[in-house]
Protein backbone atom coordinates (compact mmCIF):
# COMPACT_ATOMS: atom_id res chain seq x y z
CA UNK A 1 0.00 0.00 0.00
CA UNK A 2 1.29 3.47 -0.81
CA UNK A 3 0.77 6.83 0.80
CA UNK A 4 -0.51 8.22 -2.48
CA UNK A 5 -3.94 9.85 -2.46
CA UNK A 6 -6.77 7.87 -4.00
CA UNK A 7 -10.20 8.76 -5.28
CA UNK A 8 -13.55 7.02 -5.34
CA UNK A 9 -16.23 7.29 -7.96
CA UNK A 10 -18.92 9.55 -6.49
CA UNK A 11 -21.11 9.81 -9.58
CA UNK A 12 -21.31 8.67 -13.17
CA UNK A 13 -23.01 11.19 -15.46
CA UNK A 14 -24.64 10.39 -18.78
CA UNK A 15 -25.31 13.00 -21.45
CA UNK A 16 -28.96 12.99 -22.56
CA UNK A 17 -31.12 14.98 -24.95
CA UNK A 18 -34.00 15.23 -22.45
CA UNK A 19 -33.49 14.96 -18.71
CA UNK A 20 -36.96 14.02 -17.39
CA UNK A 21 -37.61 10.94 -19.56
CA UNK A 22 -34.11 9.66 -18.82
CA UNK A 23 -34.47 10.32 -15.09
CA UNK A 24 -37.84 8.55 -15.09
CA UNK A 25 -36.40 5.55 -16.96
CA UNK A 26 -33.32 5.08 -14.77
CA UNK A 27 -35.23 5.76 -11.54
CA UNK A 28 -37.79 3.06 -12.40
CA UNK A 29 -35.19 0.58 -13.66
CA UNK A 30 -32.81 0.94 -10.69
CA UNK A 31 -35.40 1.72 -8.03
CA UNK A 32 -33.39 4.83 -7.14
CA UNK A 33 -34.75 8.19 -5.99
CA UNK A 34 -34.51 11.27 -8.20
CA UNK A 35 -32.78 13.46 -5.62
CA UNK A 36 -32.65 16.62 -7.77
CA UNK A 37 -34.00 17.53 -11.18
CA UNK A 38 -34.17 20.54 -13.49
CA UNK A 39 -34.63 20.82 -17.26
CA UNK A 40 -30.83 20.59 -17.62
CA UNK A 41 -29.77 18.06 -14.99
CA UNK A 42 -30.96 15.29 -12.68
CA UNK A 43 -29.22 13.25 -10.01
CA UNK A 44 -30.37 9.83 -8.85
CA UNK A 45 -29.20 8.36 -5.56
CA UNK A 46 -29.07 4.72 -4.70
CA UNK A 47 -28.12 2.65 -1.68
CA UNK A 48 -25.65 4.12 0.81
CA UNK A 49 -22.13 4.06 -0.52
CA UNK A 50 -23.05 3.56 -4.17
CA UNK A 51 -22.10 6.20 -6.73
CA UNK A 52 -24.91 8.53 -7.81
CA UNK A 53 -26.15 8.66 -11.39
CA UNK A 54 -26.22 12.07 -13.05
CA UNK A 55 -28.09 12.93 -16.24
CA UNK A 56 -27.03 16.12 -18.01
CA UNK A 57 -28.83 17.70 -20.96
CA UNK A 58 -26.56 18.05 -23.97
CA UNK A 59 -27.55 19.87 -27.14
CA UNK A 60 -27.01 17.90 -30.34
CA UNK A 61 -26.43 14.65 -28.45
CA UNK A 62 -24.99 11.88 -30.58
CA UNK A 63 -25.62 8.63 -28.68
CA UNK A 64 -22.98 5.90 -28.78
CA UNK A 65 -23.41 3.24 -31.41
CA UNK A 66 -24.06 -0.44 -30.97
CA UNK A 67 -22.21 -2.42 -31.92
CA UNK A 68 -19.28 -0.10 -31.32
CA UNK A 69 -18.25 1.66 -34.54
CA UNK A 70 -14.79 2.49 -33.24
CA UNK A 71 -15.68 5.65 -31.31
CA UNK A 72 -14.45 5.43 -27.75
CA UNK A 73 -17.27 4.99 -25.25
CA UNK A 74 -18.13 3.29 -21.99
CA UNK A 75 -21.27 1.58 -20.80
CA UNK A 76 -22.83 0.45 -17.53
CA UNK A 77 -22.96 -3.21 -16.48
CA UNK A 78 -25.91 -3.89 -14.17
CA UNK A 79 -25.88 -7.04 -12.03
CA UNK A 80 -29.44 -8.40 -11.75
CA UNK A 81 -31.04 -11.51 -10.27
CA UNK A 82 -33.01 -12.37 -13.43
CA UNK A 83 -31.53 -11.11 -16.71
CA UNK A 84 -34.55 -11.96 -18.87
CA UNK A 85 -37.06 -10.40 -16.45
CA UNK A 86 -35.01 -7.21 -16.17
CA UNK A 87 -34.63 -7.02 -19.96
CA UNK A 88 -38.42 -7.23 -20.29
CA UNK A 89 -38.81 -4.53 -17.60
CA UNK A 90 -36.33 -2.24 -19.38
CA UNK A 91 -38.26 -2.63 -22.66
CA UNK A 92 -41.54 -1.89 -20.84
CA UNK A 93 -39.92 1.34 -19.59
CA UNK A 94 -38.94 2.43 -23.12
CA UNK A 95 -35.60 0.74 -23.81
CA UNK A 96 -34.86 -1.49 -26.80
CA UNK A 97 -32.84 -4.67 -27.06
CA UNK A 98 -29.60 -4.23 -28.96
CA UNK A 99 -29.12 -6.05 -32.22
CA UNK A 100 -26.95 -8.00 -32.50
CA UNK A 101 -26.61 -9.51 -29.02
CA UNK A 102 -22.94 -10.37 -28.44
CA UNK A 103 -23.09 -13.23 -25.97
CA UNK A 104 -25.10 -15.68 -23.95
CA UNK A 105 -24.28 -14.57 -20.40
CA UNK A 106 -25.58 -11.01 -20.67
CA UNK A 107 -28.12 -8.93 -22.57
CA UNK A 108 -27.33 -5.55 -24.14
CA UNK A 109 -30.11 -2.98 -23.85
CA UNK A 110 -30.31 0.56 -25.27
CA UNK A 111 -31.87 3.15 -22.94
CA UNK A 112 -34.37 5.71 -24.34
CA UNK A 113 -31.55 8.26 -24.81
CA UNK A 114 -29.50 5.78 -26.87
CA UNK A 115 -26.96 4.54 -24.29
CA UNK A 116 -26.14 0.83 -24.41
CA UNK A 117 -25.91 -1.00 -21.09
CA UNK A 118 -25.51 -4.65 -20.12
CA UNK A 119 -27.64 -6.77 -17.84
CA UNK A 120 -25.58 -9.53 -16.23
CA UNK A 121 -26.28 -12.30 -13.73
CA UNK A 122 -25.68 -10.96 -10.22
CA UNK A 123 -24.52 -14.41 -9.08
CA UNK A 124 -21.44 -13.99 -11.27
CA UNK A 125 -20.43 -10.82 -9.45
CA UNK A 126 -20.06 -12.37 -5.98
Amino acid sequence: MTDQPTARIAMVTLDVAEVKPSADFWSALLGWEVAASTDDYAMLTGPDGSPALGLGRTDDLRPPSWPDDGRKQFHLDLAVDDVEAMARRAVELGATLADPQPGETWVVVIDPAGHPFCLTDAANWG
